[in-house]
């Protein structure tokens, strides 16, 4: 199976077959309109406008100005209705897509059991794959078991899951379901979903404009009896008659085209991620459960939403029959794919209600429970489960989710509290700086946060260092429900914390890396970052050299684990003096390195993970640097669990 960054490449030339079916397409539109209006020029003009139309008389039907400005205006009409799309989608990412659908954002906080199971189900997820956890949206009005994924990048997607799968399946099915659509995420298929819906809506601007035509005639013949009592102008009418018809007939070519875009951008990518959701949850029965309950439930996955059908191609299951080129494999290929016994008989579906944890059995590990601990890894195989969620990363996630204190977990579901769960998270271990910590946020901070970081604050400093990206990384949802104003006096107060000592530690660097790729675009901030002045390989020297310091305070040691990173990538090279390997440098030399290809990304994350392994052990410091550097690069990592 390929990996993370195999899957970005081939999402990158999905782009590019993307770009010829639509090329196709419009030429098939435009040569068929063409034929359109000269047919009904031919028949409406008069022999005088017919000759001084046509330079070749031997050619009757050559009208070389009027293809001109038909062809002209088909291409602007298509582009314009594909580009307003693409600029629709474009301003809210995934959550757009998810409210044209009909979606309501299940809010973090619920006590709703389904809805709470389903959260839970993500949050695991997510954790478990190194992204951070999206927003969930319910389509209320949908009884159909469905559910996509949408969005831009990884960092700006949502879930939808409709009401129909929360009230029909149970948690190892929905588990199946979510981890479905997250191979969607970690695959890039979504960027490429986002670009399609935008291209089909061009494509079928014709038909929509035939549609309209129609209407307005039909307006016009009636408002021309009503003032005369009969037909007047029955020519033009015939004409726009003709007109409407013929729009409609090649919107036909359109909706050919579109469906079988999508039958090729779609089919096997579904194949691919229903054997991924297999992988990530070693648990068969779960998504093929949900894709049985789909052939017995009578509505099956069918939506009632009017933009389903445009966007068919993100769903789990296909929203609505089609004679055309399905976006999705046939039910029994999918569900034999993955349960060879299969016999073809589907089970009858009653609601189900039970919210309860399963492991299948597996053991969950045991995790120390200092500040610092250490992991032994093997580099090859953690840069190869990129993108990937692991069973042990899934144990893991559900692992750390449980052992945070009730208050804990509430309080990260709730905006407020969120604030305060990154506040505590800052809070610093030396007195004299935490002093000064309080200060800033007695002045910036909002009071229930405020209140709530007393609270939480020893909590927050008995956990478990592993536990703290986790509990982070929950905070998110909650925290893009922020008005911006409350987000800017929030990041005011997180530089404030961090800064409070003058000078910004790793932990500190991992958290504000992960809130400025996760909610400043969001927020529509830009992230400021210095401009990296030299070019790749002084990046990898400058990434590598800081890797090396950070896990090793003997210059020696660390020039042996900088020669081991450089090595891999067959540079040459020098390690850099421990004060040039600030975190302000390694910033800027990150964000060049995540413009590089996914094939160069995962070679230098090799260099990456040999470095700080160089004595056998990645220490939490290591790991959370590690964290930063994917984010940044936005690559997916997988927590390093030892």
């Amino acid at each position: 199976m390929k990996d993370f960054f195999e899957h970005q490449d081939t999402a990158r030339k999905k782009t590019w077959h993307l770009v010829l079916f639509f090329t196709l397409a419009v030429l098939g539109i435009v040569l068929s309109v063409n034929a359109l209006l000269a047919a009904l020029f031919t028949m409406t003009a008069d022999p005088k406008t017919l000759a001084a139309a046509r330079p070749i008389p031997e050619w009757p039907y050559w009208y070389p100005m009027l293809y001109l400005v038909t062809s002209v205006g088909v291409v602007l009409v298509i582009l314009l209705g594909s580009l307003y799309k693409t600029a629709q989608l474009a301003s809210g990412g995934g959550e757009s897509v998810a409210l044209l659908l009909g979606g309501r954002r299940i809010d973090p906080g619920t006590r709703d059991p389904k809805e709470r199971q389903l959260l839970n189900v993500v949050e695991e997820m997510a954790i478990a794959s190194g992204v951070a956890v999206p927003p969930v949206f319910a389509m209320d009005e949908e009884a159909g078991i469905n559910a996509f994924a949408a969005g831009h990048t990884i960092d700006n997607a949502v879930v939808g899951v409709s009401a129909g799968a929360m009230n029909q399946l149970d948690r190892d099915e929905i588990q199946g379901v979510i981890a479905h659509e997250f191979s969607h995420i970690l695959n890039g298929d979504m960027r490429l979903n986002l670009r399609l819906i935008g291209v089909l809506h061009g494509i079928l601007i014709i038909a929509i404009l035939g549609w309209l035509t129609l209407r307005l005639m039909g307006g016009g013949v009636h408002a021309g009896r009503s003032r005369s009592g009969k037909d007047n102008g029955g020519g033009a009418l015939l004409l726009i008659l003709g007109l409407g018809i013929g729009l409609l007939v090649i919107g036909g070519i359109g909706v050919f085209f579109g469906r079988l875009i999508q039958s090729a951008v779609s089919r096997q990518r579904e194949y691919l991620a229903d054997a991924s959701a297999v992988q990530f949850t070693r648990n068969p029965k779960g998504i093929a459960g949900a894709l049985k309950k789909i052939g017995g439930l009578v509505t099956g996955s069918s939506l009632k939403s009017s933009s389903a059908r445009e966007m068919s191609h993100l769903f789990f299951g296909v929203p609505f029959s089609s004679f055309l080129f399905s976006t999705h494999p046939p039910l029994e290929s999918r569900i034999k794919r993955i349960d060879p016994s299969f016999d073809g008989t589907y089970p009858e579906v009653t609601p189900v209600y039970d919210s309860s944890r399963k492991f299948n059995g597996r053991a969950r590990p045991e995790y120390h429970q200092g500040r610092q601990s250490t992991r032994t890894v093997y580099p090859k195989k953690l840069v190869n489960q990129s993108g990937i969620v692991g069973t042990e990363q899934l144990i893991f996630a559900a692992a750390m989710l449980e052992q945070l204190d009730a208050p804990l977990r509430q309080a990260a579901h709730d905006p407020y509290g969120a604030r305060a769960v990154i506040y505590a998270v800052l809070l610093d271990r030396d007195p004299a700086v935490q002093k000064r910590q309080w200060a800033a946020l007695e002045q910036g901070a909002e009071a229930p946060s405020l209140k709530e970081t007393r609270r939480l604050a020893p909590l927050v400093a008995n956990l478990p260092s592993e536990a703290i990206l986790p509990l982070v990384e929950t905070t998110f949802p909650a925290l893009k429900q922020m008005v911006p104003r409350q987000y800017q006096a929030f990041r005011q107060n997180l530089e404030a914390l961090i800064t409070a000592d003058e000078k910004v530690d790793l932990l500190e660097y991992t958290i504000r890396t992960l809130v400025e790729r996760n909610l400043d675009a969001h927020f529509g901030i830009a992230t400021r970052r210095s401009a990296w002045k030299g070019g790749v390989s002084k990046a990898t020297g400058q990434v590598l050299s800081t890797l090396a310091h950070v896990g090793h305070s003997d210059a020696e040691e660390a020039a042996r684990a900088f020669e081991k990173g450089i090595h891999l990538l067959k540079q040459p090279g020098r390690i850099l003096p421990r004060s040039e390997c600030t975190l302000s440098a390694l910033d800027p030399a990150l964000f060049a390195l995540s413009r590089v290809s996914p094939t160069f990304k995962r070679e230098f994350l090799l260099a990456a993970v040999a470095t700080i392994s160089f004595d056998g052990k990645v220490t939490d410091r290591e790991a959370e640097l590690y964290r930063a550097i994917g984010a940044i690069m936005g690559v997916p990592l997988p927590p390093i669990v030892a």
